[in-house]
């Protein structure tokens, strides 16, 4: 039920050449195929049926309305007869949200034995849907072409996917990150166009003075510590000399159930999605802020390290689009190298924020020194996370566009680090590592990514149509001399693309 606030509308073309019995058919057909669409249990976003558009003026009202609604967060159009293209370019002009286009057809089956000239006028998906699609081709309309039957799974799952991206862009756009701090000295890959990434992207970044939430922290009640700190010995495995509260270990996880506390209070008072923290700017804090990143990433708030906006805002989206799923998500750091021929592998982590959700087994609260910005004993989850293929993604700032790169990677065991009491994960990034980790380099990738055991590439690939920006793609079939030349190649065609707008 994490998406029962959203719709995605079903729009299907026709056209009155055929009479009014045609249309009565075509309409009794779309009301069946969405009825199943909806019982397919498939489907993580109610599908609405908005009728049989016949003229440019029904396309231009339906399409207005959709852009309209708030719940509606995309359209399904299917060419169920012969719609004459010219009718949709007034609608597709002014429509403003993500569009499917549905290649299908009604019946599996070509009836061989009964099939007449009604029927072949009736069901003409085979070249209705060209007709429209060559006008949106024409028209440079971004959207998403799935064929297949109705019914089927793969069907199925494809629209599945292309639901839970509408449902993040749609969360984008009402998307605030706070950022505490700024970017930390310097660091360029960490910064970058706000103002470009509202418009390209959706979602707003604002700078909030540490000392605003400083106050926050002032107001937190020792009962309202106490009761978070409770939690804590609760949900994770800890050692019991931490419950003795004559401790320094104690009052470390005390002051940090009150930073948690604190930061999800100014969040929700500021409708805040997402926040950024930086450990040369902590304020009155004793410590940074690690372990309530941990939890506030957990449950679905954007995280970025070290001013790292772009990051919290990613992190959100990926949150968003895979809720309901199982296997988790998390924001992480390339950290450090492990070479092992061909098990060769980065060591992912952070000084302390990585989301439980990645976590192999209950994770284990402790308090050990943090020399980095505040130096002291700091408190934070530690585990390692769960092994299997998933795939990781970031967004970087080039100037005259921003460019999605995503890599698959494999998580793999990693061996215990009893001097590094931090969370982390183990990954070989496909195809290997000297040409995953090299054309990362090569297409200008971060240290920090958002990575996800549920998501695949076809996620980001809908996501990148949708925003209309570069996307790059490092799998198993990647070398590094094609990935060369199709960067250069990106850059020619970007180039281009602005000089002529």
């Amino acid at each position: 039920m994490a998406f029962e606030n959203y719709e995605v509308w079903f729009v299907t073309g026709a056209q009155l050449l055929y009479g009014g019995d045609a249309v009565i058919a075509v309409d009794a057909h779309s009301n069946e195929m969405v009825a199943g669409l909806n019982a397919s249990g498939k489907l993580p976003v109610k599908v609405v049926y908005k009728g049989t558009v016949n003229s440019s003026k029904e396309v231009e009202t339906v399409f207005k309305a959709a852009n309209n609604d708030d719940k509606c967060i995309g359209v399904i159009t299917w060419m169920h007869t012969f719609s004459p293209a010219k009718m949709w370019i007034h609608g597709l002009q002014q429509f403003n949200k993500p569009l499917l286009h549905l290649h299908t057809q009604f019946n599996k089956e070509i009836p061989w034995d009964t099939m007449d000239m009604d029927f072949m006028n009736l069901n003409q998906s085979a070249h209705g849907d060209r007709e429209f699609g060559h006008i949106c081709t024409r028209m440079r309309i971004r959207r998403k072409v799935v064929v297949g039957y109705w019914k089927d799974e793969k069907t199925l799952e494809r629209i599945a996917v292309w639901m839970r991206v509408c449902a993040g862009w749609a969360d984008a756009h009402d998307m605030l990150i706070i950022r505490f701090g700024d970017q930390m000295n310097n660091v360029a890959v960490t910064d970058g166009d706000k103002v470009e990434a509202e418009q390209r992207l959706g979602y707003h970044v604002d700078y909030c003075p540490v000392n605003d939430l400083m106050e926050y922290y002032k107001k937190v009640t020792d009962e309202e510590a106490k009761a978070l700190v409770d939690t804590y010995f609760k949900e994770y495995e800890h050692d019991p000399k931490l419950e003795d509260n004559r401790t320094v270990e104690y009052e470390k996880i005390w002051n940090a159930a009150k930073a948690e506390i604190a930061l999800r209070r100014i969040l929700k008072d500021k409708g805040a999605k997402g926040f950024t923290t930086n450990f040369d700017d902590l304020g009155l804090f004793d410590q940074i802020p690690g372990l309530a990143s941990q939890r506030l990433m957990a449950e679905g708030y954007g995280f970025g390290a070290e001013g790292d906006w772009k990051s919290a805002a990613l992190y959100r989206t990926v949150w968003f689009m895979t809720q309901g799923m199982t296997n988790g998500c998390s924001f992480l750091e390339d950290y450090t190298l492990h070479f092992d021929g061909e098990r060769s592998a980065i060591l992912q982590a952070h000084m302390l924020e990585v989301c439980p959700l990645i976590a192999e087994h209950r994770p284990k609260l402790e308090v050990h020194r943090l020399a980095i910005g505040v130096d002291s004993q700091t408190a934070r989850i530690v585990f390692t996370s769960k092994q299997g293929p998933g795939v990781t993604a970031t967004i970087v700032d080039l100037g005259n566009r921003f460019r999605l790169i995503v890599n698959d990677v494999e998580c793999i065991k990693s061996k215990p680090l009893p001097k590094l009491p931090v969370a982390s994960a183990l990954w070989i990034p496909m195809p290997n590592f000297e040409v995953g980790a090299g054309a990362w380099i090569l297409a200008g990738g971060t240290h920090h990514s958002c990575f996800s055991f549920d998501l695949t590439p076809e996620y980001w690939e809908d996501y990148a149509e949708i925003a209309g920006i570069e996307m790059v793609h490092i799998d198993k079939n990647t070398t590094i001399s094609c990935f060369k030349k199709e960067l250069r190649m990106n850059e020619v065609y970007y180039m281009l693309n602005k000089a002529l707008c």
